[in-house]
């Protein structure tokens, strides 16, 4: 570690180290380069509260706000339960969602405390995002974010041990951009080794090419009035490359750069580049990249219902228009007829939010726990004629059907609505929106078994349901009152999928 720190004592017999930096202020200099290491101290450095948060105009419920004078802006914060017991304990490390474009660590819902004191040593951390972290700057490396994250793991390799925390169970985890982000690192060779299991929720099938990134990079660098070179970028302040990234961002259908920013005006995803990410995570995971690791994936029912809600998501209402997004996604008519069958009656809004929900974070998130299931046991078998023994590869799969009545109706299992389940963090600031009002008893005791299910799992690589196999894909249905086991071979919703490619972003 870079010098002593001193944190605070959190609710519950938890302590918590805040604000630890893992890598140089990315400024300067280090602008737009791989991280660097983080100068060194001698005295307790204080860690009582969260570091600054990486540039972005985002302005979240009881989080901070990024100031252009904020640099130090890649930490990690700690929570150890303060008697942690005999041996080291398992580590769990979680990436923020935000679209790769907004968020920190610092966001109350992801506040690490409920799960130190479920037996883990909790690790979260700041990354750069929006164009400090994947704009694409010619002379450059791509996926600046991901290498910050690959270097926050390197710190917790390298200094957990010092917190009670075993450096060998160390599971990633993370939602959204977050889960992105964890199958990228299972595809990458810079990460490989640095954990042991892996949790992604509600994965998004996102992710450009070189030359995407470079026309939409050029877009931005256009907005901000310089020329998109490595030279004119550094020109451009944060503030101006935040600012010229919203505008562009901001509008739906304006001559997108690929076909889903007609619908869904995403601005930055990690580049398939050859070299930071070599491949795809679905194709990697495939071909089994990440056969040692267990993971354990994870998604809402009603996805794209929060993206309607929150304006980050076209709306359309006939038949025509959703016929001309099948069209433009490259999706098969016969897909349109499958969601009117299953949803006999249902508007046509309701339908296309069906149809993108399940393209983009559903049956994205299936296969790549089936691919690494699959790939797993072609491991498995390998190593069986060989005479040794086998590790890891195992993969779960789970779904978020949580349901309660309102007096405006029913509340939907929406996007990121599990996080404060799973953290234990149902009363945090902004979680009443996401769950849909206070939490009742059935939604405390549904927190406990999910939050109960992320530490088995971090200490054991077992959730506490069957691991898919070649011949099935069992799928958790997280709800109340009760959860519930389903075969996914009898799920209407996947077998209109068969065969439809995935990874509408990339075109």
């Amino acid at each position: 570690m870079s010098g002593p720190v001193r944190g605070r004592r959190a609710p519950g017999g938890v302590t918590a180290l805040l604000g630890i930096p893992y890598a140089a202020p990315p400024f300067g200099p280090h602008r737009f380069r791989a991280p660097q290491p983080a100068a060194g101290w001698s005295e307790p450095r204080d860690c009582r509260d969260f570091g600054p948060i990486a540039p972005q105009s985002a302005e979240l419920p009881g989080a901070p706000v990024w100031r252009p004078e904020d640099e130090d802006v890649l930490t990690v914060n700690v929570w150890v339960p303060s008697e942690p017991g005999g041996g080291p304990l398992p580590v769990l490390f979680w990436i923020h969602g935000g679209a790769y474009t907004f968020g920190s660590s610092a966001q109350p819902d992801f506040d690490g405390s409920a799960l130190a004191r479920a037996g883990m040593v909790v690790v979260s951390c700041n990354y750069r995002v929006g164009f400090e972290g994947f704009g694409h700057v010619p002379g450059f490396p791509e996926n600046r974010g991901l290498l910050d994250q690959v270097a926050a793991l390197r710190w917790v390799r390298e200094n957990i041990a010092a917190f009670g925390g075993d450096p060998e169970r160390v599971t990633v985890a993370g939602h959204s951009a977050g889960a992105g982000s964890v199958v990228c690192l299972m595809a990458m060779e810079r990460a490989r080794g640095l954990f042991r299991r892996a949790i992604a929720h509600s994965v998004p099938a996102a992710f450009f090419t070189v030359g995407v990134a470079a026309a939409t990079a050029a877009r931005i660098a256009a907005e901000a009035g310089v020329a998109p070179t490595g030279e004119g970028l550094l020109s451009a302040s944060p503030r101006r490359l935040v600012d010229a990234s919203d505008r562009v961002g901001g509008v739906i259908g304006d001559d997108p750069v690929t076909a889903i920013q007609a619908y869904d005006p995403v601005v930055f995803q990690p580049v398939v580049d050859g070299e930071v990410l070599p491949m795809d995570p679905l194709s990697a995971l495939e071909a089994g990249s990440s056969g040692d690791v267990d993971l354990l994936v994870c998604h809402a029912l009603e996805e794209y219902w929060f993206l309607h809600e929150v304006g980050a998501v076209r709306e359309i209402t006939s038949e025509a228009e959703l016929t001309d997004c099948a069209r433009d996604l490259g999706l098969p008519a016969d897909l349109l007829d499958g969601y009117r069958a299953l949803m006999p009656g249902a508007p046509v809004l309701d339908r296309y939010l069906a149809l993108l929900g399940d393209a983009q974070f559903g049956e994205y998130g299936a296969r790549l726990a089936e691919h690494h299931a699959r790939a797993g046991g072609r491991a498995a078998a390998v190593a069986g004629e060989e005479g040794r023994p086998s590790s890891g590869g195992r993969a779960y799969l789970s779904r978020f059907a949580r349901r309660r009545a309102t007096p405006d109706g029913w509340t939907r299992p929406w996007h990121t609505a599990d996080i404060p389940f799973a953290f234990g963090n149902l009363d945090a600031d902004g979680a009443a929106f996401l769950i849909g009002g206070a939490p009742d008893e059935q939604d405390r005791a549904l927190s406990r078994r999910m939050l109960r299910a992320w530490a088995d799992f971090a200490a054991s690589g077992d959730p506490g349901w069957p691991p898919i196999t070649p011949d099935a894909t069992p799928v958790k249905l997280w709800a109340v009152p009760a959860d519930h086991l389903a075969d996914d071979a009898t799920s209407d919703v996947r077998e209109l999928w068969r065969g439809v490619p995935l990874g509408l972003q990339r075109h």
